[in-house]
C-alpha cells in the first residue's frame, strides 16, 4: 500500500485515539493534534507514550482549528516534516450547552469556531493540494444530533447539520480530481464524557437504541478506514450514520 499521511484533529480523545490506531493499522503515517495551551503539551506526550507502548509510532502536535493561520502553519509542518497530507479526519469539537433563552452569544459562538469554522481552515489547507495530486480522503466527524436535533444543543447541533452542506459541496469540487469527501454521524458512544451522566438516564439511553448498547470507539474508526481507504473512491459526498438505530433519516 502506498504510505499516506493521515491527520486526524482532537487526536488524544477516545475516539480520536481509535482513528489514529486504525489508520495506523491500515499502513499511513499518522499524525495527532492537540490543543495548543501549556495545560495541554504534557497530556499530549503522556497520550504519544501510551501509543507507543501500544506499538504505535505516532507524530502528535499543537494545533488550534479555529485559526485559520494556525491551521496553515500546522499542515506546512507536517508536509515539511513528513509529506503531502491525503488524509484528513476533522475530528476536534466540543459543546457548551444550554438552552436558547438562556444560552449566551459566547457559547453560541465558542461552539461554531470550534466545530464548523474548523472544517474550513483545515480543509482549505489540503483541498487544492490532494486535487493536484489525484487524491485525498477528507472525514468530517458529525453527530448523531446534528440529524435529528437536541434540546439544549441548538449551537451543537446546527455545526454539526452544517457539516452535511459542506462536505457534499467540497465532494462535488472534488469528485472528479480523486478526492473523496465523506461525514461520520456517531450516536451515543461508550465514553469517559458519557459515562458521567446520571445511571438512570444513561440506561435511559440505551434503552432508546435499537441494538441496546452504546457505541464504541472502534465502531467509528471502523468507518474511517472504510472512506479513507485507497478503493473508497466511489464513495464520495455522503453521511454514515453509526447510532445503533437510534435514529433513520
Amino acid at each position: 500500500m502506498t504510505n499516506r499521511i493521515a491527520v486526524v484533529t482532537g487526536a488524544t480523545g477516545g475516539l480520536g485515539s481509535a482513528m489514529c490506531r486504525q489508520l495506523a493499522n491500515q499502513g499511513r503515517t499518522v499524525v495527532a493534534s492537540h490543543l495548543p495551551a501549556d495545560e495541554f503539551r504534557q497530556q499530549a506526550k503522556d497520550w504519544q507514550k501510551t501509543m507507543a507502548a501500544e506499538g504505535y509510532d505516532i507524530a502528535i502536535m499543537p494545533l488550534d482549528v479555529t485559526d485559520f493561520e494556525n491551521c496553515k502553519a500546522f499542515v506546512a509542518t507536517v508536509e515539511h516534516d513528513f509529506g503531502p497530507m491525503d488524509v484528513l479526519v476533522n475530528n476536534a469539537g466540543i459543546t457548551n450547552d444550554a438552552p436558547l433563552k438562556k444560552m449566551a452569544q459566547e457559547q453560541w459562538s465558542q461552539v461554531v469556531n470550534v466545530n464548523l469554522n474548523s472544517m474550513f481552515n483545515m480543509c482549505r489547507q489540503v483541498f487544492e493540494g490532494m486535487c493536484d495530486r489525484g487524491f485525498g480522503r477528507i472525514v468530517n466527524i458529525s453527530s448523531l444530533n446534528g440529524e435529528k436535533g437536541q434540546f439544549g444543543q441548538c449551537n451543537y447541533a446546527a455545526t454539526k447539520a452544517g457539516i452535511y452542506g459542506f462536505t457534499k459541496s467540497i465532494a462535488l469540487e472534488g469528485a472528479r480530481k480523486g478526492v473523496t469527501v465523506n461525514a461520520i454521524s456517531p450516536g451515543y458512544i461508550d465514553s469517559p464524557m458519557v459515562r458521567q451522566v446520571p445511571e438512570k438516564v444513561l440506561n435511559s439511553i440505551i434503552a432508546g437504541i435499537p441494538v441496546g448498547r452504546l457505541g464504541t470507539p472502534e465502531d467509528i474508526a471502523r468507518a474511517v478506514i472504510f472512506l479513507t481507504a485507497e478503493d473508497a473512491g466511489f464513495v464520495t459526498g455522503t453521511n454514515l450514520s453509526i447510532n445503533g438505530g437510534q435514529f433513520m433519516a
